[in-house]
């Protein structure tokens, strides 16, 4: 186990250091001995990166006991340890909660109405749930959702917003009706290009007149097979905080763009332009930008599809196992509207890469499942790195992707810390 008193002898400056002078002041033999063990592939470690246990803020070999993380209380905001993701499909109790206003109460299912309107209907709908069960065919899909700052917490300078590590991701099971055919059933114009939603929860102020949230999506994402009205998660009816009884459900996209406790859509013949639709909220420089720049509100862009990306979910990190036994290592690969090719893990800080098993996904926008088994050389420390591509050829960066002010779409490889003896 990591000595935290050593451990917090080692100051830093966020997680970045100058690999010469580090080497220069002896202090790689310090972590060495504060590890108990010495750090194999230490001559591969790239520069401006800290071995897991030094990144203060995480530490990996306490071997403690992790539940899941609340980031902010008001609003609600949790997330799981990327050990408690490792079912195929996440189950209720970890999955992450996203919210941006106070969840609604007293919620009577019997009583709920969707009204479908905007500029580019052809007539305003109204719909309560026995309409939409009954009325229309019922689709159920495995679908990942993914906060857009999940992984806020590696950017330096630091990004505002909740401090997200790894865990604001999940996938699963959804059961409702095609967003599509609603709108075929209300009928929508030429003019349409995007469709808002409106939801029940209270904004923050307690003002009922505020709208939390208002997020949306194209007319073409609107309409694709996969995008839901859902009543059910993994087989029952949605959890209260996670939209019951009715929510949006747009995989593979930020997660904000699917609506919780959703009352009212409308179609749009221009972009929505509700709450949380323009400024940098959910946005992204169109071009590079040096880390702490200010960016013009025109230079940004819609985040749309999420970016390639892989978890380790076994084993947990922090692991210590036998030398000369395999260590079996698995866990999820999704990218966004694309599927996922290839999944890669390395022990020697990415010197040198090993494919993995990897299955194809149950349907579109559903994650992927892959697992390995690795043998180590020689006793001390490793990092296990994993590494997917996609479709294209557009393979996760090793290290954090270029910084954008609200610390959005941080894609690098995820890596755990294991100690073989």
């Amino acid at each position: 186990m990591l000595k935290n008193e050593q451990n917090q002898r080692l100051v830093f400056q966020g997680s970045v250091w100058n690999r010469r002078s580090f080497l220069k002041r002896g202090v790689l033999s310090a972590m060495s001995t504060a590890l108990g063990t010495q750090i194999i592939h230490a001559a591969n470690l790239p520069a401006g990166y800290l071995p897991l246990p030094f990144q203060i803020k995480n530490n990996p070999m306490t071997g403690k006991d992790e539940a899941m993380i609340v980031r902010n209380e008001r609003p609600w905001n949790v997330e799981a340890p990327p050990h408690l993701l490792d079912e195929e499909i996440t189950t209720f109790p970890h999955i992450f909660i996203r919210n941006n206003g106070i969840i609604p109460q007293n919620i009577d299912a019997q009583q709920w109405t969707l009204t479908v309107g905007g500029e580019s209907v052809t007539a305003e709908k109204t719909y309560n749930l026995a309409d939409l069960k009954n009325n229309f065919p019922s689709h159920t899909y495995q679908l990942t959702l993914e906060c857009g700052g999940n992984g806020r917490a590696g950017f330096y300078p630091p990004a505002s917003g909740n401090q997200w590590e790894e865990g604001a991701i999940y996938c699963a099971q959804w059961t409702g009706v095609r967003l599509r055919d609603i709108l075929d059933d209300v009928g929508i114009k030429n003019d349409a290009v995007y469709v808002g939603y409106y939801g029940k929860d209270t904004h923050l102020s307690g003002d009922p007149s505020k709208v939390v949230i208002s997020r949306g999506v194209p007319i073409e994402k609107a309409q694709q097979d996969e995008t839901l009205l859902a009543w059910a998660m993994n087989g029952e009816d949605i959890p209260l905080e996670h939209g019951f009884p009715l929510r949006l459900v747009c995989g593979g996209w930020p997660a904000s763009a699917s609506g919780k406790w959703v009352d009212k859509l409308v179609v749009r013949n221009q972009v929505h332009d509700g709450p949380k639709m323009g400024g940098n909220s959910y946005r992204v420089p169109q071009h590079p930008v040096a880390p702490g720049e200010e960016v013009p509100e025109e230079d940004f862009k819609i985040i749309e599809s999420m970016p390639v990306k892989s978890l380790i979910t076994y084993p947990r990190s922090g692991a210590m196992f036998d030398l000369g036994r395999t260590l079996k290592v698995r866990g999820h690969a999704w990218a966004g509207e694309r599927t996922v090719a290839n999944v890669e893990v390395s022990i020697d800080f990415g010197a040198t890469w090993q494919s993995c098993s990897l299955k194809r996904p149950v349907n579109r926008l559903a994650w992927q499942h892959w697992s390995t088994e690795l043998s180590f050389p020689e006793s001390g420390y490793y990092e296990v790195w994993t590494k997917a591509t996609d479709e294209q050829g557009v393979a996760q960066p090793m290290m954090i992707p270029g910084w954008n002010p609200k610390g959005y779409l941080n894609n690098a490889c995820h890596r755990i810390a294991v100690k073989a003896s």
